[in-house]
């Protein structure tokens, strides 16, 4: 992942602010092909609470949340920000989220009661103070451990229409670009074989919620939908200036794109699906981080926008697993559930990273990297905690496969997350040849890499059934997976359920040719 990444299906321990701010009649509701459960239970212990210090001088970003989403009542929190010495730094009325800052010890408190109960919460958004616009702040330097993808193979931490194509019901054989057969991945999943019906529709827009993507990459530079590309590091502001989206300290937005849609055009490498249109939605600033305000802006805009399908190769900082039973930690996760269940509703359906920590999803313990912007805790985990963006309503969650040799065969990767009902699908995801900025190709390695395979085969098959729903998406992706069963390396983690369920492959490798018919 970018990464950090994804997704899964624990049950929810809802405390009485989390209770409040799922009581939005004006929200779409959360999509039932999901993994993750819906339903409180009950949790045995406590997670670790992980107080977050906002004295006064120190300038936070916050995410205010509104009982009921709607104008009247954003109207009210904007009001209330700013009578509790906040500004307001966007807002989506869609969902009842504001993005505030402010420098005072107690705006926490007086926003939630200067709303008069219009505000069900207000946290903020990391442990340090906002650096976008604010030249005090001091920039925690990125660590390459921290947020970079898997490189080469090796195990890592967690972490972001060209002529020619096919058309459906071709049923000439594509000819290969230069580097296609070195391409063990698309074999694997049958994107090979998925071509001769469709290489994508132009029409279909694959949002990569990730560092940028480089434009003028000779792979990339015919499919890049520039009119949909914004950045939304901005402080959670969606900024779409001609150069804002593009890469800056970062090449891993640039290669999960390649592995989407790299273009049939007779240079370098093929994407899943070199037919359809790229938008860059930049979520990752320039050390490295995702905050909830970025997501959050990412997943607005891609349903604002039309886009088909988005892939997020990441989770979202400063928390690898967001609890629902510690309030600073909830309410900043409820508003990115919104924004996922918004977009959903508008028709987008998302694929995410499970992450390369080599945990249990289905079983959470600990957790020792969190908050990743600060001085991280020794944590207890609960059922209450979540992968975020992954653990979600409407997103498919991918583990990574290792290749087998020279084979077109795949195990599941060490480095892979896994988790028996929190998995949907399986993706290659080490070795991964991909696009590089600066016209350079390269392979990487990670969930993050498998992710985009999952991206590319649900483009393809909104290409082949435009009148999917995401519903619908994610049910066939799932049914016409490959089942695998387990096969656990000596010493190696538990492979549970059933070999048509598991928790290594979930429902099975992706097949790109079953799902397109």
């Amino acid at each position: 992942m970018t990464s950090r990444s994804s997704a899964r299906r624990a049950t929810v321990l809802l405390t009485a602010v989390a209770a409040a701010l799922s009581a939005l009649p004006a929200l779409p509701a959360a999509s039932a092909t999901s993994a993750a459960s819906t339903v409180p239970t009950l949790v045995a212990a406590r997670s670790t609470p992980v107080p977050i210090a906002t004295p006064d001088g120190l300038l936070m970003s916050y995410v205010v949340n509104a009982t009921v989403a709607g104008p009247q009542d954003i109207a009210t929190v904007k009001r209330a920000v700013r009578l509790a010495g906040g500004v307001v730094v966007q807002a989506w009325p869609q969902i009842g989220v504001v993005i505030a800052h402010s420098d005072r010890a107690a705006f926490r408190s007086r926003v939630v009661a200067l709303a008069g109960g219009v505000v069900g919460g207000a946290e903020p958004t990391r442990t340090v103070a906002v650096v976008e616009g604010n030249p005090a702040a001091v920039v925690v330097p990125w660590s390459a451990a921290r947020t970079a993808p898997v490189v080469a193979g090796s195990p890592g931490a967690h972490r972001a229409s060209p002529a020619g194509h096919l058309v459906n019901g071709d049923a000439a054989a594509p000819v290969p670009d230069p580097r296609e057969s070195a391409q063990w991945d698309l074999k694997l999943i049958k994107a090979d074989t998925a071509h001769l019906t469709t290489d994508g529709s132009a029409t279909v827009v694959v949002g990569v919620l990730d560092s940028g993507i480089d434009a003028s990459h000779p792979d990339l530079a015919p499919n890049i939908d520039s009119a949909d590309s914004v950045n939304c590091t901005d402080a959670g502001r969606p900024d779409t200036s001609a150069t804002g989206w593009l890469p800056t300290t970062s090449v891993h937005g640039t290669h999960v794109a390649g592995t989407i849609a790299a273009a049939r055009n007779g240079i370098g490498i093929v994407g899943v699906a070199p037919g359809v249109r790229l938008a860059s939605v930049k979520v990752v600033d320039d050390a490295g981080y995702i905050y909830p305000e970025y997501a959050i802006c990412g997943f607005v805009w891609a349903g604002l926008r039309g886009m088909a399908v988005t892939n997020n190769s990441y989770y979202v900082d400063p928390f690898e697993f967001y609890c629902d039973d510690q309030p600073e930690q909830s309410v900043p996760a409820e508003a990115i559930r919104r924004a996922v269940a918004w977009s959903s509703a508008r028709g987008v359906v998302h694929a995410a990273a499970a992450g390369n920590s080599s945990v249990d999803l289905a079983h959470k313990t600990t957790d020792f990297g969190s908050p990743d912007d600060g001085t991280p805790v020794a944590r207890t985990l609960n059922q209450s905690c979540h992968d975020l963006p992954a653990e979600l309503p409407g997103v498919a969650v991918v583990s990574a496969l290792a290749q087998v040799g020279s084979t077109s065969t795949g195990t599941l990767a060490s480095y892979s997350n896994r988790g028996n009902g929190v998995i949907d699908v399986t993706a290659p995801g080490s070795s991964i040849l991909s696009t590089l900025p600066g016209n350079g190709y390269g392979t990487l390695s990670g969930t993050s890499m498998a992710s985009p395979h999952v991206a590319g085969v649900l483009a393809l098959m909104k290409s082949a059934h435009p009148g999917y729903s995401p519903a619908q998406l994610l049910t066939t992706l799932a049914n016409e997976a490959d089942a695998q069963a387990c096969s656990p390396s000596p010493g190696g983690p538990a492979c549970l359920g059933r070999p048509a369920r598991n928790s290594y492959y979930g429902n099975g490798v992706v097949d790109a040719a079953s799902a397109v018919r």
